[in-house]
């Protein structure tokens, strides 16, 4: 028994001897197989911690407006012969929008011809009758010093030129008169096409044709898309901190992925102030084209006032940062081009970036692509970082 039991510890004891040797042997190899892919080093994206100013805002809610609107009126008095828009059309500068009936202004413009063809010819006489008087005066005058001579006579006919010249003058007046009188019966024949005063779209129709307008009635409404501008009514304690030329970044409700952050200036704040609200409105124009995502005047735009003078910040990319047991932490790179983890601390956000308070310097070059899948201690590949000149040379 005791052989027996011996040959089987024996066993045991060559199995279990086998089996370490076995697993020394794997885990020599797994840990020969981890140091040459710590070796490797891992392909990554970076970008430098910078610093930059940082303006605190506020939003306010705001509105697509346009700087050309409203009703285009007629100028002359008449009945609607045809009009041949309807409201959406797009019209151009010139573009005819309707036309009145012409029959009258064009009889006005034809008595207004007849009637200075008539000045003319009354003109005409006038300085005829002149001449005609002047050659009776220097026949008497070349009488002086006869018998035949009457200074009486002379002195008449002197008087009667003076008073024919005076016609000349009352008949050049009247031609004047009536060459304007001409001037505006056309100008009236002119105006009874209504044309489009600038590039717009009909928003609304006030008239068809066979209606009756006055001067000054409205024929169609108009908006000009092409001209638009941000307005937004400011809180009155906001305005001692905007002037003209003030930058501001504006969004626009409902315009998707275009309707993302835009740049833009202030042109103008409204010196009229809301008494209930304590408002004013500012007028801000874009610097950039965001506009251009605007599909409707009226359409809400989020206006970011400025708050308080701007201030320098240290500030990382986004992307670098990465939570690890509810601690904010980025990869930061070495020298060496090794990176190790560093604890953060973040403030405000600016843009695709957050302010650093505490962990980062101006300069450090952090992971921001790649960087789920770093260990401490890894070599990491990388080029150029993204802002340029304040991260290294290019690595590879």
């Amino acid at each position: 028994m005791q052989d027996v039991g011996s040959g089987l510890v024996g066993r045991v004891l060559r199995r279990a001897l086998a089996l370490g040797l076995m697993l020394g042997l794997a885990g020599g190899t797994a840990s020969a197989q981890q140091g040459q892919q710590g070796q490797q080093a891992a392909m990554v994206q970076v970008d430098a911690v910078i610093t930059e100013p940082l303006v605190q805002t506020v939003p306010v809610l705001g509105r697509i407006v346009t700087r050309q609107e409203g009703p285009v009126a007629s100028r002359v008095e008449g009945p609607v012969a045809e009009i041949g828009v309807a409201v959406g059309d797009r019209l151009a500068t010139g573009d005819l929008i309707a036309v009145l009936d012409r029959k009258r202004l064009q009889l006005d413009s034809a008595l207004a011809a007849a009637e200075l063809a008539a000045t003319e010819a009354d003109l005409a006489a006038a300085r005829r009758e002149v001449e005609l008087l002047e050659q009776e005066r220097d026949r008497l005058v070349a009488l002086q010093g006869s018998a035949a001579f009457s200074r009486a006579r002379l002195d008449d006919k002197i008087k009667e030129v003076h008073v024919a010249q005076s016609r000349i003058e009352a008949a050049a007046a009247r031609l004047e008169q009536a060459r304007v009188t001409l001037d505006y019966r056309n100008a009236d024949l002119a105006d009874a096409e209504i044309r489009a005063p600038y590039p717009s779209v009909v928003v609304q129709k006030h008239v068809s044709a066979g209606a009756h307008v006055r001067v000054g009635d409205p024929v169609v409404t108009l908006v000009d898309d092409s001209a638009l501008e941000v307005e937004a009514d400011v809180p009155a304690e906001r305005l001692f901190e905007l002037e003209p030329g003030t930058p501001i970044a504006f969004s626009i409700a409902g315009a998707g992925h275009a309707g993302g952050r835009h740049d833009a200036v202030l042109r103008a704040i409204v010196p009229m102030e809301n008494p209930l609200t304590r408002t004013r409105a500012v007028r801000f124009t874009s610097v950039n084209g965001g506009l251009e995502a605007a599909r409707a005047i009226g359409q809400s735009v989020t206006v970011d006032i400025p708050v308080g003078a701007p201030r320098d910040v240290v500030s990382v990319h986004k992307d670098a940062v990465t939570i690890n047991l509810g601690t904010r932490q980025v990869y930061v790179v070495g020298d060496d081009d090794v990176v190790q983890p560093r604890a953060v601390v973040l403030g405000a956000a600016i843009g695709n970036r957050f302010e650093v308070l505490e962990g980062l310097a101006p300069g450090d070059l952090v992971v921001t692509r790649g960087n789920e899948r770093l260990r401490p201690g890894q070599t990491v590949a990388y080029g150029s970082p993204a802002n340029g000149d304040a991260g290294k040379d290019q690595k590879g």
